[in-house]
């Protein structure tokens, strides 16, 4: 069943869907020092890498001590996303690691199950997060949690 969903950033996902995404986030950043970040947009820019680049940088995600952020970048209206991870998280994935989690989220918003696309993407990133960059117990909550909206 295909669930109607709001153009607007901040009510694109419901109240449920959004506590199942954020406890996937707190669940993966509780075994590594690295940080995940969700940021919805109305419209994303044509060049969508470009656009998440600046949105990354805008909202902070560069100012980790490992440097380390991973962000998923929703553009609603013009149905793309992309994955990106700062330099040190980045220069340790696999060759095609950034694609593959891409194409398995793909495949869940086009079944229209984007909270299910979303929480399994955190939780392969949270794995390779963990691997290269394991949970100390003098890490701290670098980055908010919390779903992030422009528009």
């Amino acid at each position: 069943m295909k669930i109607e969903r709001s153009q607007d950033p901040i009510l694109f996902f419901s109240k449920s869907e959004k506590g199942k995404i954020i406890q996937a986030i707190r669940d993966a950043e509780m075994q590594t020092s690295g940080e995940i970040r969700l940021h919805l947009e109305r419209k994303a820019k044509e060049d969508i890498l470009a656009h998440a680049q600046q949105e990354f940088e805008r909202i902070g995600m560069t100012r980790t001590k490992y440097r380390n952020g991973v962000l998923i970048f929703i553009g609603i209206r013009s149905r793309r996303f992309a994955i990106l991870g700062d330099e040190g998280i980045d220069r340790k994935v696999p060759a095609g690691f950034w694609n593959s989690v891409v194409e398995e989220t793909a495949k869940a918003f086009r079944e229209d199950r984007f909270a299910d696309g979303l929480t399994g993407a955190i939780m392969k990133i949270g794995e390779k997060l963990r691997e290269y960059f394991p949970y100390h117990r003098e890490d701290v909550n670098e980055l908010p949690d919390e779903i992030s909206y422009s528009a």
